[in-house]
């Protein structure tokens, strides 16, 4: 029976650290922000998953009782990861940071990030109604108090 729980405990540390050795090199080799981000939040928190697992087998088999309290870091990890991932897009897409050719989603040109000038189809980031009016793209257009209401 030991030798058997080994061999799992391995083959989930394994597993674990591959998924976290391909986070960490798509984290370098990924050529823009928007795709960074898959690295450490995909991979990354399966490798952290699968080695955390390993070590719940591992000292439950050891202590003969079950060592659940280890399961509250994937558990964070898990709700934490996704939400942070997202925060750091939104932001990204607000500053407008440049994406790369390979990229394939785009901002919409229509809808609400277009009213804000957002398309970035256009060169030297204005969009055509800035352009047309001599508004700069990262100004957001304010609205004139009522003067007779």
């Amino acid at each position: 029976m030991q030798t058997v729980v080994e061999a799992i405990v391995s083959v989930l540390l394994l597993v674990g650290s591959l998924f976290t050795l391909i986070g960490a090199i798509g984290l370098f080799r990924l050529p823009d922000f928007f795709m960074r981000l898959h690295g450490p939040t995909k991979s990354t928190t399966l490798g952290v998953g699968g080695i955390v697992l390993a070590s719940v087998i591992y000292f439950s088999a050891h202590n003969n009782y079950a060592s659940l309290h280890e399961l509250l870091i994937p558990a964070f990890l898990f709700l934490t990861a996704p939400i942070s991932a997202h925060m750091l897009a939104k932001a990204g897409i607000q500053q407008r940071v440049p994406l790369s050719g390979v990229t394939r989603g785009r901002p919409p040109a229509t809808g609400a990030c277009a009213e804000q000038g957002d398309t970035r189809e256009h060169e030297e980031g204005e969009s055509e109604s800035a352009a047309s009016t001599g508004i700069a793209q990262n100004t957001r257009p304010t609205r004139e108090p009522d003067q007779g209401a």
